[in-house]
């Protein structure tokens, strides 16, 4: 093989190990349904549904954050607040009804609580966490 062609296969390798890097995890709706119910907070999620509502950027107490609530497809029907950095993320491009998945720290209050953390982390400080828009990957 010449140096091209060697070049062409790693460059490849690099993209298959980049992609898979990026993929969204398979959501565990119920293991949030469970922590709702028993009122824990700092738990790392990650959840499936529907966007119900969009809040928009607004700022934050450390940077701009933007919000919006997930109906979950599974486990229970739960309504859960998103919040994610958008120093980190960017805006993202929702519409209601669209399907996404939040990884992130859930953390409860009575009205169904919230995921945060929706980014990664530079510092390395906290598990990353992303926000999955039909395969576009935020965080």
């Amino acid at each position: 093989m010449d140096l091209a062609g060697l070049r062409n296969v790693c460059v490849a390798l690099l993209c298959a190990v980049l992609t898979a890097c990026a993929a969204a995890e398979a959501p565990d709706d119920p293991a949030l349904c469970a922590a709702y119910t028993a009122g824990r907070s700092g738990v790392e999620v990650v959840a499936a549904g529907e966007v119900t509502r969009i809040f928009g950027v607004r700022a934050g107490r450390s940077s701009p954050h933007e919000g919006f609530l997930v109906r979950l497809n599974s486990g229970c029907s739960l309504v859960v607040r998103v919040e994610t950095n958008t120093d980190f993320t960017g805006d993202i491009p929702l519409q209601p009804n669209e399907r996404v998945v939040v990884k992130g720290e859930y953390e409860y209050y009575p009205r169904g609580g919230v995921i945060h953390w929706t980014h990664r982390d530079p510092g390395g400080r906290h598990p990353n966490g992303y926000v999955d828009v039909g395969g576009a990957m935020y965080y």
